[in-house]
């Protein structure tokens, strides 16, 4: 297999079923998907039981006890689960565009990250979304979600299909090339190197505190939020703190002003 696609999920059957869907409907067909559960129920088991023989790749469910937010520790649990050394990180509701999976292939390159983004939907167009939308790329459509209710602006631009104009906006566009949870990529071996994440850390750019340490270490990254396309859809965030906020970014901050490229509690505990 060429590459491992990570998505974390906590209690979001709906919308993990659509992103599964997403992944059903890839046209490279040569990877495996990782579930990332962070405490889901038996409803969560369920859903990823019924794609296990739809899908053309294998899927693995990597569960661990609801003992509140521990993001970090389920991803890390799911990195040492994948079988292939390129790891593509994503969440549970982020439905991939059908090329997604191979624009981050035709992307990738020793020595960088790949950064990512998402076109964010509200509610309303989320619930309206049918995995059959989503085999027929109705909910990539620009037509298709201005006729739904989605207001027109500039960053629809995020749903071309035109190759050159996305490598253009990719150039282009003020966006730091951060590690973003819900779309990037990068080697296995890079972010062994790093230790993965950060367990010290809750809700509140723990993925961005890992591309920090890919920095320090030495990794690029290339923008590619204009090629590798996935929607994000709307849910309220009740795990958030604004204490561990701003613990994090204490974090954060030190790892950048002391060139920190491995922390103590990650996947080996130092």
């Amino acid at each position: 297999m060429k590459l491992s696609v990570i998505i974390t999920t906590y209690n979001s059957e709906e919308w993990l079923a659509k992103v599964l869907e997403g992944y059903c409907n890839q046209t490279e067909k040569d990877f495996e998907v990782v579930i990332a559960d962070d405490g889901s129920t038996e409803k969560t088991k369920e859903v990823i039981t019924s794609f296990s023989s739809k899908l053309k790749y294998s899927i693995i469910h990597v569960w661990q006890p609801d003992e509140g937010f521990q993001k970090c520790k389920i991803l890390n649990k799911a990195v040492l689960k994948a079988n292939t050394d390129y790891l593509l990180f994503t969440d549970g509701d982020c439905i991939p565009r059908r090329d997604f999976v191979a624009q981050h292939l035709k992307y990738k390159e020793e020595g960088y990250f790949l950064s990512g983004g998402y076109f964010k939907l509200p509610l309303s167009i989320s619930k309206l979304i049918s995995l059959e939308n989503i085999i027929k790329q109705d909910c990539f459509s620009i037509r298709w979600l201005t006729k739904n209710g989605l207001k027109y602006s500039f960053k629809l631009s995020k749903l071309t299909k035109i190759s050159l104009f996305a490598q253009f906006m990719n150039w282009i566009t003020p966006t730091k090339k951060t590690f973003n949870g819900h779309n990037t990529s990068c080697f296995k071996k890079d972010l062994l190197a790093v230790n993965g994440f950060n367990e010290d850390m809750k809700y509140g750019g723990l993925d961005r505190e890992l591309g920090e340490r890919l920095f320090n270490l030495g990794i690029l990254s290339k923008q590619i939020r204009y090629s590798a396309i996935c929607i994000h859809l709307d849910h309220e965030r009740g795990y958030f703190s604004q204490d561990e906020w701003n613990k994090n970014l204490e974090i954060r901050n030190y790892n950048i002003k002391h060139n920190i490229i491995k922390i103590k509690n990650g996947i080996e505990k130092l």
